[in-house]
């Protein structure tokens, strides 16, 4: 009697539910709750039409540990037979529609599943795999409903490797002031048609809020951008840091080539030097500042390479779009008449897409933060060793970097 009122209260049930009998199977490790329903009237679960019950469906429910022992809620749940909607199985208040844990087993899966890996979930919850994948699937697609539907004001977008060779999915975070980025929306491929979707799910009237959009210089995601949403031309922000990549590798270049010709003559000089020639100033430490100092006072082809490439940074400390504007047609006319093939190449790229390079001095949006998301997706691929199965690997993005609400309603 007592075991009946304990776990009465533990499960936290009223009438017309209450607990009829507890059972201990010592050998399986496991105790059974067997709960019971007194009432005879039931309201249909789509409308509410009250009826009598028309038969009963013996379910089982796994709930959370009893000290050592597995605990699992067994009751006949009324099945009520409506004209309109046919056959419908009433709600149970420990649990949701149509599931096999009960809400606070779920709720401890999921933060368990957050925190280490599934497999160690799985060790320490006494459950397989695919049962875990389940509750992870179940808490995506649950968070995703109640989601609200509201137009974020900054987004980035960036391609993420999802497995060997050009294998990569698109994804875009949602930066809110005060807030840790989210992912937004996760879509297969990098093209055109992988971001298109992302800005589909709106109206044009709606996209109209979208004050800044975040992206690398990938020519797909800027059409995207450019037709689904209004003005955007203004609106789109290409990412400082990726321009400092082009201009490394515009720098490595010039170092590569001239290394042939010195190599050609005998000379060792640029030898084992790339690193330091991608370094930034401020960062060189000794001895390598030293060695670095040497190079530059040989007036070599890269070192000149080196100083438009750090010159070029400088532009990113004015105070606004027009300094910076001003800044670039000095360093543009220098690094066009500099005489290095690709330190030209990129000024000239840098000149056709100046004015979202522009951009950035009035909305100070930079990748920043779905670089940082980029990172922990890595670290999920790493801990899962890999994902075979794509759409698994978008659902473990959202479950753990998409800020949704998982937990089942209590």
């Amino acid at each position: 009697m007592k075991d009946i009122q304990l776990y009465q209260q533990i499960l936290g049930l009223a009438a017309p539910w209450q607990v009829e009998e507890v059972t201990l199977n010592r050998k399986a490790q496991e105790i059974e709750v067997r709960v019971v329903c007194t009432e005879r009237l039931w309201g249909c679960p789509e409308c509410g039409q009250r009826m009598e019950v028309h038969d009963y469906d013996e379910r089982r429910w796994r709930h959370l540990d009893s000290c050592q022992y597995q605990t699992f809620v067994r009751a006949r749940v009324p099945v009520v037979k409506c004209p309109e909607h046919g056959a419908q199985t009433v709600a149970v208040p420990w649990a949701e529609k149509w599931g096999r844990f009960t809400r606070l087993f779920e709720r401890l899966a999921i933060d368990l599943l957050q925190e280490c890996s599934i497999w160690a979930a799985c060790q320490i919850l006494r459950i397989s795999w695919d049962e875990a994948d389940g509750i992870k699937q179940r808490a995506v697609k649950r968070g995703l409903a109640r989601k609200a539907r509201q137009v974020p004001k900054e987004v980035c977008v960036d391609e993420k490797a999802a497995g060997r060779g050009q294998d990569y999915v698109t994804v875009v975070a949602r930066v809110e002031a005060g807030k840790p980025a989210t992912v937004d929306y996760v879509g297969d491929g990098r093209s055109q048609e992988s971001l298109d979707p992302y800005w589909q799910q709106w109206t044009r009237a709606e996209l109209a809020a979208v004050e800044a959009v975040g992206m690398d210089m990938w020519d797909p995601y800027f059409q995207s951008t450019l037709a689904q949403v209004p003005e955007a031309a203004r609106k789109i922000v290409y990412d400082p840091f990726h321009l400092s990549c082009h201009m490394n590798k515009a720098v490595n270049e010039v170092r590569k080539a001239e290394a042939r010709e010195l190599l050609a003559a005998g000379d060792t000089t640029l030898q084992g030097t790339r690193h330091l020639w991608l370094y930034g100033w401020e960062n060189l430490l000794e001895p390598l500042a030293s060695r670095f100092s040497e190079l530059r006072r040989l007036k070599l082809k890269t070192a000149r390479a080196w100083s438009i490439k750090e010159t070029w940074r400088d532009m990113w400390a004015s105070f606004n779009a027009q300094e910076a504007k001003d800044f670039f047609q000095c360093w543009y006319s220098w690094a066009i008449r500099s005489r290095l093939a690709p330190i030209k190449r990129v000024a000239r790229m840098f000149k056709a897409h100046l004015a979202n390079i522009l951009t950035y001095f009035d909305t100070l949006l930079t990748n920043g933060p779905i670089e940082g998301l980029n990172n922990r997706i890595q670290g999920l691929i790493k801990k899962a060793f890999g994902y075979r199965n794509r759409e698994r690997f978008k659902t473990d993005i959202l479950f753990h970097l998409g800020g949704l609400d998982l937990y089942p309603s209590q």
